[in-house]
């Protein structure tokens, strides 16, 4: 059975990485490559934030400062490389802002861990705006408010990769995506990672058997902050450019979201949100100047109805999967995710009528086209057919939610009559 289960570990990690080589390949376009980029980075940033609240239950408010650290440490190294400086490969320029990370996760460290709950989280958020102001204070270092700009086509060209194309600076983030995540989830299955689980669970029964929960806390602080320089790292190579607003806490706070959305209570949640706060970030904000909205009521939704994030809506679905009893969920799942777009049609009407009343009425005026239809938004029908949208998406959800629940009982009398058996 050990041995099955590494098997099946080993072909899911090789499909990782088979998809993540075959992505560029399908989607050709630039903005697409462009986005994919991004969310190597993100995943590799999210995971770092989740060894510390998932795996240790530290809540950081400040997990930006070794990410922005990381990449300022980097954005210099990069310029000395292209001085002829500093003989660095640009590929293992990660490696730069990884140490960085790993240097002030040390010294930053070594005070925060201290203590833990919800003074580790003060502590945290005070050393963020610490360093936040220090960006403004040595501009020298920190490039002052426009940042430090860099040109990651320096040095000798290795096999005829320069980083000149956006397609092999994805590829260079995906190895190092790859290769991050390996190591991430590696370090779970370590002593190591046992007892941070421990102290998470409860520290006083883990000091208890002897273990020091402060000294766990800071090690696994350090080995996360090396993850993070190294997305900082990643971060410079592909935007070229590195501002105070990657110290800041609108950053940490982003990927505090994205760990939570994805959901912390498994290794592959923040995977999941980090790829899902990407794309809705990237793409929400090419169609719509309410997509800070979107986004705030989607993590809402997500905190009231599933506070274990993505994944654990998945996992909740493995015991049916494994019983056979999977398909049982299907029709009313699809009843439930019917009424769902009814009453989001009706909610995304609202908002984009009092955009475009508010906002842009100066500019284009109140006639606006949305869903296919052009109406006038001063006028009340489209008012009212909203609210009437809403209403009857919200009738249909209440019948569908009904259904979803008559068809899990049925799908958990099979589980446990399978188990029984």
């Amino acid at each position: 059975m050990t041995s099955f289960f590494h098997i099946r570990r080993l072909a899911l990690w090789a499909i990782t990485a088979v998809v993540m080589i075959a992505l560029p390949l399908v989607l050709t376009q630039s903005f697409a490559i462009s986005m994919l980029s991004q969310m190597g980075i993100a995943v590799i940033f999210a995971l770092s934030y989740n060894m510390l609240l998932g795996q240790t239950g530290m809540l950081s408010f400040g997990h930006a400062v070794y990410f922005g650290l990381g990449a300022f440490f980097s954005a210099h190294a990069l310029n000395m490389i292209g001085a002829g400086n500093l003989g660095l490969p640009v590929t293992f320029l990660p490696l730069v802002g990884g140490v960085a990370g790993l240097a002030f996760g040390v010294v930053f460290g070594y005070v925060t861990t201290k203590h833990s709950g919800t003074p580790f989280a003060m502590i945290s958020l005070g050393i963020a705006e610490m360093v936040a102001a220090c960006s403004l204070m040595f501009p020298s270092f920190f490039g002052g408010e426009g940042g430090i700009s860099t040109d990651r086509v320096v040095g000798e060209a290795v096999m005829g990769i320069t980083y000149g194309q956006g397609r092999q600076v994805y590829y260079l983030i995906a190895g190092w995506c790859f290769v991050c995540m390996i190591a991430m989830f590696a370090l779970t299955q370590t002593p190591l990672g046992r007892m941070a689980n421990a102290v998470r669970d409860n520290a006083e029964r883990a000091r208890f058997v002897g273990y020091n929960p402060t000294r766990v806390r800071y090690t696994m602080l350090i080995l996360s902050s090396f993850f993070a320089g190294i997305a900082g790292g990643l971060a410079v190579i592909n935007y070229e450019l590195v501002t105070a607003e990657s110290l800041g806490v609108v950053a940490s706070g982003n990927v505090l979201l994205m760990s939570f959305i994805g959901g912390v209570g498994h290794f592959f949640g923040p995977i999941i949100g980090a790829v899902l706060v990407t794309y809705l970030q990237s793409a929400l904000s090419n169609y719509t100047l309410a997509w800070l909205l979107y986004f705030g009521l989607f993590f809402l939704v997500m905190i009231l109805f599933a506070p274990g994030g993505i994944a654990s809506l998945l996992a909740m679905h493995k015991p049916a999967w494994d019983v056979g009893q999977l398909k049982r969920l299907v029709p009313s799942y699809i009843a439930a995710g019917a009424a769902s777009l009814v009453v989001l049609a009706g909610l995304i009407a609202l908002i984009e009528m009092i955009y475009q009343v508010e906002t842009k009425k100066e500019q284009s005026g109140t006639v606006m086209n949305l869903f296919g239809l052009t109406f006038d938004a001063a006028n009340a029908g489209p008012w009212i057919g909203s609210l009437a949208t809403m209403a009857v998406g919200a009738a249909l959800l209440w019948g569908a939610s009904r259904l979803v629940r008559a068809s899990w009982q049925q799908v958990t009398i099979a589980i446990n009559a399978k188990r029984g058996a």
